[in-house]
Parts: C-alpha cells; structure tokens; sequence
C-alpha cells in the first residue's frame, strides 16, 4: 500500500491553463505597438537636445546654418499660440476672481478688533516695567520696549539690524574719525596704552544683611564701616550697638552692647576706630564706647555745653573733637579727651547738616532756611555763604572725599551737586546736576572713599534709595536691584574703606548688604 501522504497529493486537482483568445492577443499587440512609437519619438527628441547641448561644435553650426523645416516651424508657432492662450485664460480667471463681490463674515468677534493687553505683572516682564501705572501693555508697545531693551544692552543697534543706507553712512563716518584719530595721534608722542579705573556701569548684588546674626528688634538708625577693619557697625531704637564681620555670606556677630534706655539715635567710629561714639534722641548724656578694653563709659555732661540735649554730631577728621549740633543754629566744637566745648559756631537758622572738607580745615553747614555757611575751622571765621539753588528747606549736605563735589538735599528731594571750589570762592555757585530722582525729602547721603558714586536716601519713602554715577552725573538704572521690596525706609547709608560693600539702616531692623562689583577690595 503507499502511504496516505502520497494519496491526499494524487488527489490534489490540477490548474488548467487559460485558453488561446486570438482577438484580445492582437489588440494587445496594437497597444503595445503604439506606446513603442510614441516612446521612439520621445527618444528622438531627447537625442536632438542632447546634441544641440554637448554635441560637437561643428554640428551644432550645420544646424544652426540649417533652413527650418516648414513642418518643424509650424509646431513651433502652434505650441507658442498654445502657451498664449493659457497665459490669457489665467489672466482672464484672476480678472474674474478679482471682480468677484467678497462674501460678509457670518459670525465677527468684536474682541478681535480691540488691541490685546498684556499683563506686565509677570516675573518673566517685570523688568520691562518704568513705573506703576504700566500694570497692562499692548503687544506693540510692549515690542517696542524689548526692541529698546535689546539694543541698550547690546551698546545700540547691532549692524545687522540697520538698513544699508544707514550701514553705508555709518562706515563713511567712522573712516572720517579714524583717519581724524591717526592725524591726531601722529602729531603726539608719549605713551598711549594705560589702564581704566573709572566705574562702568555694572551690576551691585545682594549679599546677606550685615546684620543678619542679630536682626534689630526695632527701628535702624545707624550702620557705618570700620574705617580699617573688615567691620560693619549697627546701632537703632533697640538701645543696642552691634559689631559684624563682613564676608558677604555668613557676617558673624563679633559683638554687641546693650544701653539700658537709651534709645540709639546716631553712632559713630572715632577717626582711628577704637572707639564708638553713641547719642540718643532726648538725653544731653552720650557713650564711649573703647572696643580695645570693651569698657562703655557714660558722659553726663559736658562742660561749656548748654544745650538741653545731645542728639546730632560729626566727628573732626583730625581726630580727637567732636563737632555738635545744638539749637538755634549753634555748633559746638567738643574735645573727647577733657569733655568740653572749646569753641562755638552759630549760623541763621537751624543747622540740619554738617560736612567736612578733606584736609578738616573747613565745614560746611546746610540750614533749613537753604542757606550753605563755609566755616574756616583755624580762624572760626564763616568765609562764605550762599544759596543752595532751588531750595526752599535743606535737609542734608555731604562733601566728597577727593575736596571735587559738594552734595545738598532738600526737603523736595532734589540733590544739587556743586563744586567744592566754586563753593568755597564764588556768593553764587551753579550746581553741576540737579538729582531729581527722589520724590521725598533726601535726608542721607553719602560719597564713597574714591567719590565716583553718591548714594542719596529719603526715610519717607519704601525703596528711595538711588546710586549718582559722577563721572556722569547720570543715576545708575540698576539699583535697586529687585523689584521686591529689600531695601524699605533708609535712614542711613554708607560705604566700604575701598568701596567693596554698600550698606544701610532701614526701618525693619535689618542692614542689607550689597557688592559692588567694580572694586576688588573692602
């Protein structure tokens, strides 16, 4: 028997192959005949233009020469009569379609019409904001004002964004200063490479307050630098006085002294720094304090001295006095070492501030009446007066370190920076630049040690605190440097020996601490 595989493959049914149908074999063949023809006369075309393209020179002068072909022109010109008439029939559509009335919108959203407002209050645009009324802004404005962002950070419009007429006339002008600049320089000799120290216009960060250790429980009134040491000193309503170190990060506490009931109104470092000088807001006593023995002595009172109270003070640059404010005008001139007045000064008016030249030998003295008074300090002889411009009660004054500037607040807040020469010679000095970035009475100010920078403050205020560039005499755009809330009331500023470290006594109790960038130093 075979097996049963073999049975199921002989049973399996076989294909039977398709019948012969002579009809639809020659109509097949027709077909295909055509479509032979037709791509023969295509490969006859292509040829032709192969040769007209890279054949050989000669023939391509032969046909050149060649008489066109009766046949051959007339296909040219039918296809040419076609080609125009499908130009015409597009031109013929686009007319109709042009002529065509336009449909009205079914449905309009009046909301479309109207300019998107955006809001400004976000972190990612606060930056872009001039003031507080800019809450919203259009997207057009708000364009504008990236627009003028970006340009101002890269230094102008960078040269790919002008148009080449103004690319042209720009580099036409430059070749003009250049060839300006190389007569110039051919006609001096000396040393031409020298290195800048003048404050650019850079970025102050925020550090950890000074006073971070031990926050004030009350009001600041006081924070000044050690004029040696790396050293901050506070001192507030809180009738204590507290010593930091400053390293930007931590700030430890080095120490603190408590004065029983003695609110602290103003403290001040000694000319050499080892002493403190502490006054308060309605007592005639004062504190020393000697931070070498760590001994607090109370002064009870002074010889010579009849006012009811000690309140405001400037320490002599010569060391060793103290001058006090009194009233009715009065300036009483206080050695430390025998605690007595030994001269007085008196000017019309009541004194709101006091500022000393930088060899000590004159002091000028700011009266709520807007009158400046120049003292010589050897003679006690006033050797000039004038009127601070535009001011109708002064508030402060400060004289920078280099004897160049003289700075006077107003109750307005406007600071009028002067000249310490035409101060001290002319009855009727112009101011150089008149701040008018507070709105409140400026009642601080302050130059730092190289007097590039004038700090300017109003307790007044939250925030009202601006930084003077006075190279410029232009207010720096980026202090604050937040527009959170960090900096409050200030009642004083102060700066660094070498300007490394900005700082001021708010109302909150704390001394916030800011880097200045430029200056490598304390």
């Amino acid at each position: 028997e075979l097996p049963p595989t073999e049975e199921k493959a002989a049973g399996k049914k076989r294909t039977r192959a398709p019948k012969f149908n002579p009809e639809q074999e020659a109509k097949i063949r027709r077909t295909n005949v055509k479509r032979l023809s037709v791509l023969g006369e295509e490969d006859t075309s292509v040829k032709l233009l192969e040769e007209l393209v890279f054949g050989a020179e000669d023939e391509l002068v032969e046909r050149l020469v060649e008489v066109t072909s009766p046949t051959r022109l007339h296909s040219k010109i039918s296809l040419l009569a076609e080609d125009e008439d499908e130009e015409s029939a597009e031109s013929e559509d686009e007319a109709r379609l042009a002529l065509r009335p336009t449909r009205a919108a079914a449905w309009v959203d009046e909301d479309d019409e109207l300019e998107e407002e955006v809001d400004m209050k976000h972190r990612y645009r606060r930056d872009l904001i001039r003031g507080e009324a800019e809450s919203t802004m259009t997207k057009q404005k708000l364009q504008q004002r990236m627009r003028e962002q970006f340009q101002r950070s890269m230094g102008g419009a960078p040269s790919w964004a002008e148009s080449k007429k103004k690319k042209k006339k720009k580099d036409e002008d430059d070749e003009d200063d250049e060839d300006d600049e190389d007569d110039d320089l051919l006609r001096r000799t000396g040393n031409f490479v020298a290195s800048s120290d003048s404050l650019p216009s850079g970025i102050l960060r925020k550090c950890l307050h000074a006073n971070a250790a031990r926050p004030s429980e009350d009001r600041l009134t006081t924070v000044q630098f050690h004029p040696s040491a790396q050293v901050v000193m506070t001192a507030g309503l809180d009738q204590s006085v507290s010593l930091f170190q400053v390293d930007g990060k931590t700030n430890p506490k080095i120490q603190s002294i408590h004065l029983e009931r003695f609110p602290v109104h103003r403290a001040q470092f000694s000319r050499d720094g080892e002493t403190v000088i502490a006054t308060s807001l309605k007592n005639k006593m004062f504190y020393l304090y000697d931070m070498m023995e760590g001994r607090v002595t109370p002064v009870h009172s002074v010889r010579g001295l009849n006012e009811a109270r000690v309140k405001e003070f400037s320490v002599c640059p010569e060391g060793g006095a103290l001058l006090l404010t009194g009233t009715n005008g009065y300036l009483h001139l206080l050695t430390l070492k025998t605690k007595e007045v030994v001269r007085s000064l008196k000017i019309n008016g009541d004194v709101s501030g006091v500022a000393f030249s930088r060899d000590g030998s004159k002091v000028f003295a700011n009266s709520e009446d807007g009158e400046v008074y120049v003292w010589d300090m050897r003679s006690s002889r006033c050797v000039n007066r004038f009127t601070d411009e535009g001011c109708v009660t002064g508030t402060s004054i400060a004289a920078s370190p280099n004897g160049q500037f003289l700075a006077c607040g107003s109750q307005s807040g406007v600071v009028n920076v002067y000249s310490q020469e035409a101060c001290l010679n002319s009855a009727n000095p112009r101011p150089l630049r008149a701040v008018m970035n507070l709105l409140t009475s400026a009642t601080s100010l302050a130059f730092n040690p190289s007097s590039e920078i004038l700090a300017i403050a109003s307790r007044a205020e939250d925030e009202a605190v601006r930084l003077v560039h006075l190279s410029s005499l232009s207010v720096f755009s980026n202090f604050p440097v937040s527009k959170k809330k960090i900096v409050y009331r200030a009642s004083c500023v102060d700066f660094s020996p070498h300007s490394g470290f900005f700082s001021l006594a708010n109302n909150k109790g704390h001394a916030p601490l800011f880097r200045l960038l430029h200056y490598k130093d304390f």
